[in-house]
């Protein structure tokens, strides 16, 4: 399959030379054609996953990891996507795991259905309407076992439970809700983690080698090097709002983007914010070297069927060159690709913001700018809202070329949440929602 259409630009040329100049200008003058719609951004292919069942799949590559799969297929790996080196082949990488939330006396427990399930490295290839798994890499620790997508610290993190909500699970500190991705020029990985929230290196066969968190985290227990070098202030990250996009600058440093505002005072505060952060973090000295401050549009442009700013979340980071990304500000429903530059003036590093105590905090401002803060300025490229066959929940943004992106959503692994997620044996009852990598052409490039 090729995620490329025609070539409008080679169409126009082979037209161009037979018609006489004054024509063409007179064409241009009057606009489209009656019923010819204007060039706008289309969906040219998409592929879709096929059902892999889960516990066969994990057993593959750790045996023994999952005795229950409760009926779930391989799914999740829309986390990120990142390019593999050949055509139409892609890095994939799955989150913590099925997992869903249950109502029990009027508080919600998070559920893990298959607690003994190791995130994992997935590379495909997009061929014709179908995605392939060409090869997959467990994330394991330094021993090798499974790092599993368990809550890591009690009172910290949500606690874990079964699938039905009913028992308890342990914590485990190796565990890792993984979600973007970067392969780097000596073939290992860097990942990013929303419990830490952390930075992940991993080898190229997906051994933990490093895990990078916040000063003052104080985890303990981990069966691989854990190293707090990342602001404390990032402590203060919402539950399951940690770090989601990453990015690869040409020189080897990463952009890191944390997925909502910090709950600095508080998770009011949090909720109600436009104003979340970008990191810059230097894998040769092994610590952040910039930071940037990044504004969300209200969530009603974003999305115009929602009104709840807490839904407004940074899924993706793609790097474009040496001082440029394509971000996505999306729902669940609707996403926004803008481009930002990074400069030095907007770097925000060690300054005030990173003082929790500071008051008003980052996360509080109204109008960041007017208060002296460097805000990054955004350009929109696509509303994908608005493109016809872009399925909901993208998690995931690759740039194909000049004027293709690619997509990729998180489907849940098919789980909703609720009691009702379940039948009477434990079995899932699927929500249908497949993966699908979806190749878009943008008509005015990036």
């Amino acid at each position: 399959m090729s995620p490329h259409a025609t070539g409008p630009h080679r169409l126009r040329r082979s037209v161009a030379a037979g018609v006489p100049l004054a024509v063409i200008a007179a064409l241009v003058a009057a606009g489209p054609a009656a019923g010819t719609p204007a060039r706008t951004a289309h969906v040219i292919d998409t592929a879709t996953l096929g059902d892999i069942p889960l516990g066969p799949f994990s057993n593959s590559l750790l045996p023994g990891t999952v005795a229950n799969d409760r009926g779930i297929d391989l799914g999740g790996i829309g986390s990120d996507i990142y390019p593999a080196g050949r055509k139409s082949e892609f890095w994939t990488v799955t989150d913590r795991g099925p997992n869903g939330q249950i109502k029990v006396s009027g508080k919600k427990r998070r559920t893990f259905p298959v607690p003994g399930f190791d995130p994992a490295i997935v590379r495909i290839r997009v061929s014709g309407s179908s995605v392939k798994v060409l090869d997959a890499l467990p994330i394991t620790t330094s021993s090798g076992r499974a790092v599993t997508g368990l809550s890591n610290q009690e009172g910290r993190d949500e606690a874990p439970y079964s699938y039905d909500a009913q028992t308890p699970l342990s914590y485990n500190p190796n565990g890792l809700d993984t979600e973007g991705i970067v392969r780097a020029a000596d073939g290992t990985f860097w990942l990013v983690d929303e419990y830490g929230p952390s930075i992940v290196h991993v080898s190229a066969r997906g051994k933990v080698l490093t895990r990078y968190v916040p000063k003052g985290l104080h985890l303990t227990g981990a069966d691989y090097p854990v190293v707090e070098a990342l602001p404390a202030v990032y402590l203060h990250r919402q539950i399951n709002r940690g770090f989601e996009g990453l990015a690869q600058l040409p020189g080897g440093d990463l952009v890191i983007a944390l997925q909502s505002p910090l709950s600095v005072p508080d998770d009011d505060t949090a909720k109600g914010s436009l104003n979340t952060r970008l990191l810059r973090f230097s894998p040769k000295k092994k610590a952040v070297t910039a930071e940037y401050a990044y504004r969300f549009d209200p969530v009603n442009v974003v999305d115009p069927s929602e009104d709840d700013t807490s839904e407004l979340k940074i899924s993706s980071v793609v790097a474009l060159d040496g001082d440029r990304l394509l971000v996505e500000e999306r729902t669940d429903k609707a996403a926004r690709l803008q481009v930002v530059k990074l400069g030095r003036s907007a770097n925000i590093l060690g300054g005030a913001y990173d003082d929790d105590s500071t008051s008003p905090s980052l996360e509080e401002l109204d109008d960041p700018a007017a208060a002296g803060v460097p805000v990054l300025a955004k350009k929109l490229v696509v509303d994908l809202g608005t493109v016809a066959g872009v399925p909901q929940k993208i998690e995931g943004v690759a740039r194909v070329d000049c004027d293709t992106i690619a997509l990729i959503n998180d489907n849940d692994f098919g789980m909703t949440d609720g009691a009702e997620a379940f039948d009477s044996q434990g079995r899932l009852v699927d929500s249908g929602i497949e993966t699908r990598v979806t190749y878009v052409q943008l008509p005015h490039g990036i």
